[in-house]
This record gives C-alpha cells, sequence and structure tokens, in this order.
C-alpha cells in the first residue's frame, strides 16, 4: 500500500511552514534581546558605575606613560 503523492506535498508544506513560523519567531526574539541590551548599555551608561568606567578607559587612552612591553606587576624574589 502506497501514500498517495498529494500526502507527501502536503506534509512538505506543513514542515516548510513551521520552519518559516521558527525563523520568524527566532528573528523577532533576536531582535527583542538586541533591544534589551541596548537599553541595559543605556542604563549602565547613566549610572554612576557606568561613567566611572568610561572615564577610567578615557584615562587609559590618554595615558601617557604607558608600559611599553613592561609587565605591570614586577616580582621579586627576597627583599
Amino acid at each position: 500500500m502506497g501514500q498517495c503523492p498529494c500526502f507527501g506535498s502536503a506534509q512538505a508544506a506543513e514542515r516548510d511552514r513551521r520552519a518559516e513560523a521558527d525563523r520568524r519567531e527566532s528573528q523577532e526574539a533576536r531582535a527583542k534581546a538586541a533591544e534589551a541590551a541596548q537599553r541595559r548599555q543605556e542604563e549602565f551608561d547613566k549610572s554612576a558605575a557606568g561613567r566611572a568606567a568610561k572615564a577610567q578607559m578615557k584615562a587609559m587612552k590618554e595615558s601617557k606613560t604607558s608600559n611599553q612591553g613592561e609587565p605591570v606587576l614586577k616580582w621579586q624574589m627576597g627583599s
């Protein structure tokens, strides 16, 4: 007993429809996540910690005395 070929195409169409719906849902979820991340970043930038971090990064970039190849912490044996 074989299947009617029309059932196979109906199943394939349903599978394709579900796959497209899944792609749309995933795209919407990614867009919502990006918006939430943007809001969190804006809130952080406005916070005291965000302003301090920004000031610290700016000071590091503007620092004339960089440790060109030197380790930040030096360790010595003995005293």
